[in-house]
C-alpha cells in the first residue's frame, strides 16, 4: 500500500439500488471536491456538510446529480482528507464516476484499505479495525453486539489494562537487573508471583469467552438425525420454509447430508439433515451416507432426534448414544397426526421430548421456542462482557497466558530474574499484537506487515 496515494472505491455493494456511495481518500481529495462539482478558484465545499450538485467529469460531461460530503484531515474516518459521493445506484453511473476519479489521479483501493489507512493514522487500533469486518459479517444480533463492543474499544481497554499491570510487574523485576548494587528494597518474589498469578487468571477468564465467539461467528451446529423415514428431511423443509430436501415415502432417500443456515430467534444455526440411521443396508451408497451422518453427529452442538411415534422406540449405534445428553438433544416424536401415535417418554427419558406433526405443523412453534431456550441455556452468552470473536486474538492471548505461566514457574523455582524478564517480554509482545503495537523485539518473531496484508485482504473493497 503506497503511502501518499489517493484511493477510490465503491462503498456499497454492486447491483441496482436507490443510491450508491463512492469514497476517495488521500491528498488529491480537496482538488477533487472542487473539480467534480464544477467549481473554480479553490471554492472548496464546507467540511462535514452535505453539498448537492452535478458531477462534472474530466471530459466536461455531467454524469449524475450527487450529494458530496468532504471531510478534512484529520477529522475523518481514515485520518486523511476524505470524500464521499452519493449518487444514483445504477452500476453504470458508479463505474463512470470511478473511471473519472482514476483519470484524475486516483487508484483503485485494495480490500480493507480505507480501514487500514485509519489504523495507520491512529483512528483505530488493530482490534477495532478487525471489528469493522466482524460487524459487516455479523449473522445474528449477538454477533453484532459483540462486534460493536469491540469497535467501541472494550477489548482494547482490557488489553491495555493487562499491559499496564504487566509493565508494572516488569518494572519491579527489572529494577533488580539494572541496578543490582543500588539501595533497593529487599526482593520479595511472593509479590510479583501473586501479581502474575492474578493476571494469568484474568487472561484465562477472557480466553474462556472464545467459545461464545465461535458460536456468534459461525453459528451453532444442529444435526437432524434419526431412523429412516421418520421425517428428518420434512423437518428441514419445515424449519427453512422451503423445499430444500427431497421428501419421499421410500426409506433411505437422503444419501448425503444437506446443510443450511437457519435463525432461531437471535441465534444463527447451521442445520444439517443427515441420512437415516440403521445398522446395515445392502446399498453401499446409503452405508456411506450413514457413516457421514455419524461424523456430523459427533461434532454437533445440538441434536434434533426425529423418531416415528407410531413405531417402537428405535435403537441407535453406540457412537450416537455416547454424544446424546439432556443438554444437547431434543427428541422429536413425529407423526402425531396418525392413528397409532403414542407418547414415547421412556425413550431417552433424560432428554426433552416434543410431540409434533411436521405434516400439519403442530408443535413446530414449540420446537423453535425450545431451540432458542436450549441455546440460551447451553451458552448463556453474557451481554455485558467482552467476547473474543477473532481467532487471531485467541492465539495471541494463549501465547500471553503461556508466557505468564512460564514466568510464574520460574519465580516458584527461584530462576534467575533475567530468564523471568524474557517471559514477561513475550507476554507483553503478544498483548501488543492484538491492538497492533509493533516493537523491534516482536518484529523478530513475526512479519508485522505480512500479518496486516492477510488481515485486511479479507475486508470488502471500499471499506
Amino acid at each position: 500500500m503506497p503511502l501518499g496515494d489517493t484511493i477510490a472505491a465503491a462503498a456499497t455493494p454492486a447491483g441496482e439500488s436507490a443510491l450508491a456511495i463512492v469514497r476517495a481518500s488521500g491528498p488529491l481529495v480537496p482538488a477533487l471536491a472542487i473539480a467534480v462539482l464544477g467549481r473554480k478558484n479553490n471554492d472548496l465545499p464546507p467540511a462535514r456538510q452535505a453539498t448537492f450538485g452535478d458531477y462534472h467529469a474530466i471530459s466536461g460531461e455531467v454524469l449524475d446529480q450527487i450529494v458530496l460530503t468532504y471531510y478534512a484531515a484529520p477529522a475523518s474516518a481514515t485520518g486523511e482528507d476524505l470524500l464521499e459521493i452519493s449518487c444514483h445506484g445504477n452500476p453504470l453511473i458508479v463505474r463512470q464516476i470511478l473511471h473519472d476519479l482514476m483519470a484524475r489521479g486516483c487508484r483503485p483501493a485494495q480490500p480493507g484499505e480505507f480501514t487500514r489507512t485509519a489504523f495507520v493514522n491512529g483512528k483505530l487500533d488493530l482490534s477495532q479495525a478487525e471489528a469493522v469486518a466482524e460487524l459487516i459479517r455479523a449473522k445474528s444480533e449477538g454477533a453484532r453486539r459483540a462486534a460493536q463492543r469491540q469497535l467501541d474499544g472494550a477489548l482494547s481497554r482490557r488489553v491495555q489494562e493487562f499491559s499496564s499491570t504487566l509493565l508494572q510487574i516488569q518494572a519491579d523485576i527489572e529494577a533488580y537487573i539494572d541496578f543490582p548494587e543500588e539501595d533497593l528494597p529487599t526482593e520479595n518474589p511472593a509479590g510479583p508471583r501473586e501479581k502474575i498469578k492474578v493476571l494469568a487468571a484474568e487472561v484465562e477468564k477472557l480466553l474462556a469467552t472464545a467459545r461464545y465467539g465461535a458460536l456468534l461467528r459461525d453459528g451453532a451446529s444442529a444435526v437432524i438425525a434419526g431412523p429412516p423415514n421418520a421425517g428428518k428431511s420434512s423437518l428441514l423443509n419445515a424449519l427453512l420454509g422451503r423445499p430444500r430436501a427431497i421428501v419421499s415415502p421410500e426409506p433411505g432417500t437422503t444419501r448425503d447430508f444437506l446443510q443450511e443456515p437457519f435463525m432461531a430467534g437471535p441465534y444463527a444455526i447451521q442445520i444439517t439433515d443427515t441420512a437415516g440411521l440403521r445398522s446395515e443396508s445392502l446399498d453401499p451408497i446409503e452405508n456411506e451416507g450413514v457413516s457421514r451422518s455419524l461424523e456430523k453427529i459427533a461434532t454437533a452442538d445440538f441434536l434434533l432426534l426425529v423418531i416415528d411415534s407410531t413405531q417402537e422406540s428405535p435403537s441407535f449405534p453406540p457412537s450416537v448414544l455416547k454424544v446424546i445428553n439432556s443438554k444437547n438433544t431434543l427428541v422429536l416424536e413425529n407423526k402425531t397426526d396418525l392413528s397409532g401415535s403414542i407418547p414415547l417418554n421412556s425413550f431417552l427419558s433424560d432428554c426433552k421430548h416434543i410431540r409434533l406433526s411436521i405434516k400439519t405443523g403442530e408443535g413446530l412453534e414449540n420446537l423453535r421456542n425450545l431451540l432458542v431456550v436450549s441455546l440460551e441455556s447451553a451458552y448463556a452468552i453474557p451481554n455485558d462482557e467482552i467476547i473474543l470473536i477473532s481467532t487471531r486474538h485467541v492465539g495471541a492471548l494463549n501465547r500471553t497466558h503461556d508466557a505468564l505461566l512460564a514466568a510464574h514457574q520460574k519465580l516458584i523455582h527461584h530462576a534467575p530474574v533475567e530468564l523471568l524478564a524474557s517471559d514477561l517480554n513475550q507476554a507483553l509482545e503478544s498483548l501488543g499484537e492484538i491492538i497492533g503495537l509493533d516493537s523491534p523485539e516482536s518484529a523478530a518473531s513475526y512479519d508485522h506487515n505480512a500479518m496486516l496484508d492477510r488481515l485486511f485482504a479479507a475486508f470488502c473493497i471500499g471499506k
